[in-house]
């Protein structure tokens, strides 16, 4: 079920970017991600409860984002400018928001009970994009989040600055 559900979002991601080269980004309109490696701040406020790369599933898969406990309903932010390619819901992975960095470079952001974003817009580091929540089958609120780079997934932890912000803070 897993193993089908991440061939969904490979094959959309893939056709995204098939998309996207019919429609480039206009120059100079983005910061290269490569250059906030390092510096990013988390989406959400929250614990990470599954890393990049951990098993899932009696080991059959490996995680290819993190996953962000946190409390339905908050805010989930950009972690960059970029420009909404995809904002629907996806099996396995609920309402899913996918920008587009520039430079080959994407954040997915799943999970979430509502998305503040449409496709075609354009969105500014730290604006918020949608709402944590469940959908698509998590039995607690948190986000999915994950990174790639010419399609494939990157561990996104030593992109971002320390751990997101305890659940407190984001009250």
């Amino acid at each position: 079920m897993l193993e089908k559900d991440e061939q969904r979002l490979q094959q959309l991601v893939q056709s995204l970017q098939q998309a996207l080269i019919d429609i480039p980004a206009a120059s100079g309109q983005y910061k290269s991600l490569r250059e906030l490696k390092g510096k990013l701040r988390w989406p959400v406020a929250g614990k990470i409860i599954r890393h990049y790369g951990s098993s899932q599933t009696a080991g059959k898969i490996s995680s290819r984002g993190v996953q962000i406990a946190s409390v339905t309903g908050a805010d989930v932010h950009a972690i960059a400018r970029g420009r909404v390619v995809f904002a629907d819901w996806l099996r396995g992975f609920g309402l899913l928001l996918i920008l587009d960095h520039g430079g080959g470079y994407m954040s997915l952001y799943g999970h979430n009970s509502s998305l503040y974003k449409e496709v075609g817009e354009s969105v500014d580091g730290a604006e918020v994009i949608a709402a944590v929540g469940s959908s698509g089958g998590l039995s607690r609120a948190g986000l999915y989040l994950e990174l790639r780079k010419n399609g494939r997934p990157f561990d996104p932890g030593p992109w971002f600055k320390g751990k997101p912000a305890p659940l407190q803070a984001a009250r």
